[in-house]
């Protein structure tokens, strides 16, 4: 700080202060100091808590949010992405836990001019997903998420061996399974071999085998044993829980869903393109290549 000295003939002598800048104060207090290795850039550490760097190699991003089958949606409060393959797809609100109530008898009085209907009393919730051996449907209510799941995956699975089915007996046997069902008529064959039987026959036995199968299915009163049986159905004990470990298991089994939901994608575009086109899987495909 300079201090500079005025001299006044009549009022004596002066002092001023010379004013110094806010910069040159906090230069002159706290001098700044060397950036060292120890704290990093903010650049650099933004880097790093972006990007996660997994065994995948190196630049792989690993998503750890909460994946939604529609960016920058809300998850219903229902889904709670426990099952395998849940994104909070229920744009409807079939699974919505459902919830019965209760009024009042409605006025009926036929003197009064206007007749009031019945206040709710009282509200009932029932216990969802709560499985029985009484029927067919052994569900306690038709719209639970665990009896829709099951219907996923049954018509999935049936899905993907239908798809599967198609294209390899096309590719054995040349016949369209538009006109399989023609061919099929006039004698029992399968991949160019006569089967001993009629179709009468197959059909009586394919009934019966698939009403065994859905009784037997029907008596487990385990709702996640009911969808995944295990046992016989994975001899080799690749999807069981206890015998690998859950996070195998959850792959496993998302998976699963995720090509049946494919399949059933593919088995319905496929009836599509036989109504418009006329044309099986491969003749369909044999036209669209032709066209390019």
């Amino acid at each position: 700080m300079q201090y500079y000295t005025v001299k006044s003939f009549d009022f004596g002598t002066k002092i001023l202060k010379k004013k110094t800048p806010a910069a040159a104060k906090r230069t002159a207090t706290a001098p700044k100091q060397p950036r060292t290795s120890a704290a990093p850039r903010p650049a650099a550490r933004l880097s790093k808590s972006k990007t996660q760097t997994t065994s995948g190699g190196a630049g792989y991003r690993k998503y750890t949010g909460d994946a939604l089958w529609l960016p920058s949606t809300t998850r219903p409060f229902w889904l709670d992405g426990s099952l395998p393959g849940d994104r909070g797809f229920d744009p409807a609100g079939l699974s919505k836990p459902v919830e019965y109530l209760q009024n009042a008898i409605d006025q009926l009085d036929q003197n009064q001019a206007v007749n009031k209907a019945g206040a709710v009393i009282g509200a009932f919730k029932p216990t969802v997903d709560q499985v029985s051996s009484a029927s067919l449907q052994p569900y306690s209510e038709v719209f639970g998420l665990q009896r829709f799941r099951e219907c996923e995956l049954i018509h999935g699975r049936w899905a993907m061996l239908a798809t599967a089915g198609m294209v390899a007996a096309e590719s054995a046997t040349g016949v369209s399974w538009v006109d399989a069902g023609n061919v099929e008529l006039s004698g029992a064959r399968y991949l160019d071999f006569d089967l001993p039987f009629t179709i009468s026959q197959l059909c009586w036995f394919e009934a019966l085998a698939v009403g065994v199968a859905e009784l037997y299915r029907n008596g487990e009163l385990d709702a996640s044993k009911r969808v995944y049986p295990g046992g016989a159905f994975d001899p080799l004990n690749l999807a069981t829980p206890g015998a690998v470990s859950s996070e195998q298991v959850n792959r496993l089994r998302e998976a699963e869903i995720k090509h049946a939901r494919l399949a059933m994608v593919a088995f319905f575009g496929l009836g599509v393109q036989a109504l418009s086109v006329g044309e099986g899987a491969l003749g369909s495909l044999s036209k669209f290549a032709s066209s390019l």
